[in-house]
């Protein structure tokens, strides 16, 4: 297994997250393509592979003040319950807690509140529907 992180739009790793969100939030959840990608340029995407294929992405943005937020957490279907989600989370934190980050904050669907609880995040607001799905603000102290 390898993560790689990028800021390249034009790199293959970039079209690696790119083809994997259009797969889980477009065509999995039905979520608009125009509010799915977006802010590109401003993030830092980071891919897992495994055996040289693309099965997980997150993305993070520094929100300044030393927070950074985590954004587009997606694992391809078939690689889903293999504990990519969390190998590539805590690599986005430490690479987050190594250019200053104190806080990381996260915008979670519901479905996703148990996975973000089991590392440590707290759900820090009422829920709120973006893209017709129900999520949470949490937040987590690095």
């Amino acid at each position: 297994m390898e993560i790689k992180q990028t800021t390249d739009l034009n790199s293959p790793t970039y079209q690696d997250a790119l083809k994997i969100r259009k797969e889980v939030f477009v065509k999995e959840q039905n979520i608009p393509l125009d509010i799915e990608i977006a802010q590109e340029s401003d993030c830092l995407h980071f891919v897992l592979y495994d055996n040289n294929q693309a099965k997980a992405t997150v993305r993070l943005l520094d929100k300044g003040n030393h927070i950074f937020k985590v954004q587009r957490m997606a694992v391809l279907k078939e690689a889903r319950k293999k504990g990519y989600a969390k190998q590539l989370l805590l690599f986005a934190e430490q690479s987050a807690k190594e250019t200053g980050a104190t806080k990381i904050v996260l915008g979670a669907q519901e479905s996703a509140l148990g996975f973000y609880e089991s590392l440590n995040y707290l759900v820090e607001d009422d829920e709120y529907f973006e893209a017709g799905i129900r999520h949470f603000d949490m937040e987590k102290e690095l």
